[in-house]
């Protein structure tokens, strides 16, 4: 790990780091039961298009028409997509630290995440991500997912970064771990006590 003098950058997750995750598997057993959905085909039809979503070949109502909305239902598009959104929170902590962090340090701040565009727009706009965050490079935009290691190719050249200068915050190991073999800094998040504690140990101290 390089010393803090040379981080000029952190990359950032969204889901799970900054606000929890948008679309994950409890989401859909919530929409399941919510729905009245058979859990099993909506998690194999999921699993079948999903990748394609995320990496914006699909638009949000293609991707519900093979899910969901390939058969009548009682319920309507805007409702479901309307329950979609409504499953993300923020973790205020986590936030209100990377503000500080760029704030103390100057710090450039880039989103390296996997998540389809209508769902990615919400997200960012609704909890404001867009306020102190410098470059998105979601797979919606880049054509990219993780842990395809081009997504984090782009990211460096778009923040015009060296590998050494930037700081990768990230809650998968195995996204951390593509991360750190182009030369990128990983730092496993857990929680926010865990990763603040990390942040101290490397020098980058976190006003009260």
């Amino acid at each position: 790990m390089h010393t803090t003098s040379s981080i000029t950058t952190l990359f950032l997750d969204i889901g799970g780091v900054l606000l929890t995750n948008g679309w994950d598997r409890n989401a859909r057993k919530l929409a399941a039961s919510t729905f009245s959905l058979d859990l099993a085909e909506l998690e194999e039809r999921h699993h079948l298009t999903f990748d394609t979503y995320e990496e914006g070949k699909l638009t949000l109502d293609e991707y519900l028409n093979r899910i969901v909305f390939y058969d009548d239902r009682a319920f309507s598009r805007d409702d479901f997509r309307a329950f979609m959104f409504a499953q993300t929170e923020p973790y205020p902590e986590m936030i209100d630290m990377i503000c500080k962090l760029k704030a103390t340090y100057g710090l450039k701040i880039a989103i390296v995440n996997n998540e389809g565009r209508e769902l990615n727009e919400y997200r960012i706009r609704q909890f404001r991500l867009n306020r102190f965050v410098d470059f998105f490079i979601s797979s919606c935009f880049v054509h990219f997912r993780k842990p395809d290691a081009d997504i984090f190719r782009i990211a460096l050249d778009i923040a015009l970064v060296q590998p050494h200068e930037v700081l990768y915050i990230e809650d998968r190991p195995m996204f951390v771990s593509v991360a750190e073999g182009l030369g990128i800094n990983g730092l496993c998040h857990e929680n926010y006590a865990s990763t603040r504690e990390k942040l101290v140990k490397l020098g980058l101290v976190v006003p009260d």
